[in-house]
């Protein structure tokens, strides 16, 4: 419009001179139900400032500036942005306490295969009930592998766990099936012998670092060459009802013995029984 009124021979007729007669043709203009997206796209690629919003009948009824058109779509943006994080954090609660609850319910250690701590707690206590009230034996056998830290620090920790896995299942292998493998806590396994007595729990105990041994995991960290364990071993023979001996002391008496093992050269297995140590 101010380039049309700039010529000399428009001057003198610019008081007749009507709008339509100077403006853009075929207008562009934008139904008034169309989206903020649509209308975005419409400026940017036509390169115009102002959209004009028209009727179903094609009458004007307003004017969109590219400002705030652009402000809009970016606060919608940003909006739908806050929705997604939004959901994303109830959904991640939602996961991570789905997670702890499957964790809660599961027997099984995931990486070894085995039964966990907690299901280790339960099976032991409930064994050292029925010993205790049909006086019956039982035995408890702690496993730690030898070395162990020099073995992850030298070969890495995948490889670690790998060594955990030929653990596990070379133990599997050696025990009977009355017997429970349990993961107690690192590299640490524990036996639940049931219906034990100690020198049957020292032949099985004996077949697992045997079955290790013949597994021949190299470690050269270790003064064996090859990877190893220590074991633990303390029997219950006979508890009467009015007996006071908790389960928990019957693992610490087997730690005593995993601990006499360890310093007395490893790779080797000692028991208690009945109060009384004997030698291996």
């Amino acid at each position: 419009m101010v380039n049309v009124l700039a010529r000399p021979e428009m001057r003198l007729s610019a008081s007749t001179l009507l709008a339509s007669d100077v403006m853009a043709s075929p207008p562009v203009c934008i139904n008034e139900d169309a989206s903020l997206y649509e209308a975005l796209v419409i400026t940017q690629a036509r390169r115009i400032r102002h959209l004009p919003v028209v009727d179903q009948d094609d009458e004007l009824v307003g004017l969109l500036s590219q400002g705030d058109i652009a402000g809009a779509h970016f606060h919608a943006i940003e909006q739908q942005r806050e929705i997604i994080e939004q959901q994303i954090q109830e959904r991640t609660s939602e996961l991570v306490e789905a997670n702890e609850e499957l964790k809660a319910l599961s027997l099984q250690d995931a990486l070894m295969g085995i039964g966990n701590r907690r299901a280790m707690e339960v099976d032991i206590q409930f064994t050292h009930s029925n010993a205790r009230r049909y006086h019956r034996p039982y035995c408890v056998a702690l496993l730690d592998v030898d070395f162990f830290k020099k073995f992850n620090d030298h070969y890495g920790h995948q490889a670690g766990d790998e060594a955990l896995k030929k653990l596990a299942k070379c133990a599997q292998k050696a025990i009977r099936t009355s017997d429970r493998l349990y993961r107690y806590g690192g590299e640490e396994l524990l036996l639940l012998l049931p219906e034990t007595r100690v020198e049957d729990a020292v032949a099985v105990v004996g077949r697992v670092l045997s079955a290790l041994e013949a597994e021949s995991i190299e470690h050269c960290e270790s003064t064996f060459g090859h990877l190893t364990v220590s074991a633990g071993i303390s029997a219950v023979v006979r508890m009467e009802k009015n007996d006071g001996l908790q389960w928990e002391s019957v693992v610490e008496e087997a730690d005593q013995k995993l601990y006499q093992a360890k310093s007395e050269g490893r790779n080797r297995l000692c028991w208690q029984l009945a109060e009384t140590p004997l030698e291996s």
